[in-house]
Parts: C-alpha cells; structure tokens; sequence
C-alpha cells in the first residue's frame, strides 16, 4: 500500500478524496430527502387536519405498525361493534363488517401507482391512500370535477399542448375566441353569436389552436357527469369509494387513487353505510 501510495502521489490521494466526499455527499443528499418528504407529509396533515396522514408518516418511519391485522385488532370501530369498512388493494376487494361479521363485500380497483409529470403544470403520482379515513359525505349520481392532471394525461394522448382559461379571458379560436360567460365556457363567433360549448365530457375536450382548454373551476365544461358511476362515499381530500363507467377496469390497480365499484355494487353498498363509518384501506 506504501508503494502505491508513493508511486501514484497526488493522483491516488486525490481519488481517495474524492471517493470519500462523494460518499458523506450522497448520505447527506438521502438525508435531506428524507426529511423533505416528512416535512411535505407533515405539511399536508396541517393543511388538512388530519391526524390519519400524521399515523401514516410515523407508519413510514417505523414508529407504528403498517399492518391491517394489527390495526383491526385495536379498531374502535370493531371493539364497539360498529360497522366499518376494510379495502385490500392486493386483493382489489371491499369488505363491510360489522364486528366479524361481513355484511357486504364486492371486488373493486385501486390506484394505479403511477407517476405523471406535467412540467410547470405539477406532479402527480396515482395512489390509494393507506390507513385509517371516514366516509365524509354522500352523493347520488355524483359530478366530477377534473383536477389539472386530467388535462396534461389528454393532452399527453393526443399530442397537444395545453392552455388554462381564466374567468373573463378571452383565447383565439378560429373566425372566434373561447370564453367564460355565466358560468359556461363559451365560443363567441366574430359575428357576435354566442354557443354553449356545454358539460365536460371525458375524451372530448375543449381544443383551440392545437390546444387543450383548462375551463376554471365553477364553469359547467369542468364537470363531468357518470365518470364516478352513480354513487360515491366521499372520503375527503379528494378521495373516495364510488362507482364507474369502466366496468372492465374493476379487479385492477388502474384508478388515479379512489376506490372504484361497479355500479350495481356501490348503490347495494349506498344505504347501508352511515356518513362517519370508519373506512380501513392496506
């Protein structure tokens, strides 16, 4: 070792240097990832003020068990004898209990897993939710209001660009421009004529000059009917249990993070559970 040393000079000691800074570097890079993700993790239970993201977190760490076994076990919902309901996403199913007792179960699909990345637009990453979340609110024949990744996933599709519509804004649109008026995204010819370019529809998109148009939140062109099939279980931020008008997608991790049912499931599925019953998801 001497020999190589003396014999190499500056060149091995700089090698050496190098190796071990490039080490402490990469230690100290998966550190600060480390604690970015608790602190963006953090931040979003704050933001939300929801204890269940917190339990997730400390889930992540070590610091509780990630198991349903475990968490049923200690489950209020089952000590009081309560319904609840239980969602695998290895086994795509649904169960709703009542203490042992299954009252209800159905095959269903989960999220997908998958990232998306829209540049300045954001990113996203399509997963269902772990731990311990409550039915929230109900909904019959539930509308759905697309979140912008909706738009980039389309755009991505058909290979066109995208651009947001702001309330008032007006953007060209052949012998017109595509604007808000009242609620609705509207094509206004240079004529004066005005048409309602009506509901959101999946697939069918507002496109002007090689485009996808964003409509703002609040018009009617971002509002889908029959996506979320006709009843959903919300389960806040987002989230939720609820039907779907792709029935063949049932069984699988395809969804962006709901738990979707087939229709027929989810309205046998509908009365019998109460706003406030506790939903269990591993």
């Amino acid at each position: 070792m001497n020999r190589i040393l003396s014999y190499g000079g500056k060149t091995v000691w700089a090698l050496i240097l190098g190796f071990i800074v490039a080490a402490v570097l990469s230690v100290m890079l998966l550190t600060r990832t480390a604690e970015l993700r608790y602190q963006r993790d953090v931040n979003r239970m704050v933001y939300n003020d929801n204890l269940d993201v917190l339990n997730q977190v400390k889930a992540k760490l070590g610091m509780t068990g990630d198991s349903l076994r475990a968490l049923m076990t200690e489950s209020p919902a089952e000590a009081a004898n309560q319904p609840y309901i239980v969602v695998s996403m290895a086994d795509h199913r649904l169960w709703y209990k009542k203490g042992k007792e299954v009252l209800f179960e159905a095959p269903v699909a989960t999220g997908s897993g998958k990232e998306l990345v829209g540049g300045s637009a954001g990113q996203w990453r399509f997963e269902t939710p772990r731990g311990r979340l409550v039915v929230k609110a109900k909904d019959e024949n539930p509308a759905w209001v697309p979140p912008d990744w909706h738009y980039v996933e389309q755009a991505r599709k058909k290979g066109l660009g995208l651009v947001h519509l702001s309330p008032g804004e007006a953007i060209p649109a052949g012998d017109g421009v595509i604007t808000t008026q009242n609620g609705e995204v509207v094509k206004r010819y240079s004529n004066g004529q005005t048409v309602s370019l009506g509901e959101g529809k999946e697939g069918h998109e507002i496109v002007a000059g090689g485009n996808i148009i964003i409509p703002p939140y609040g018009t009617s062109a971002r509002r889908y009917m029959g996506v979320l099939g006709t009843r959903r279980l919300d389960l806040g931020d987002g989230y939720g249990i609820h039907g779907t008008d792709e029935p063949e997608s049932i069984g699988h991790s395809v969804s962006h993070g709901c738990v979707r049912m087939l229709n027929e499931d989810v309205e046998k599925l509908y009365p019998m559970v109460a706003v406030g019953t506790p939903v269990y998801i591993y």
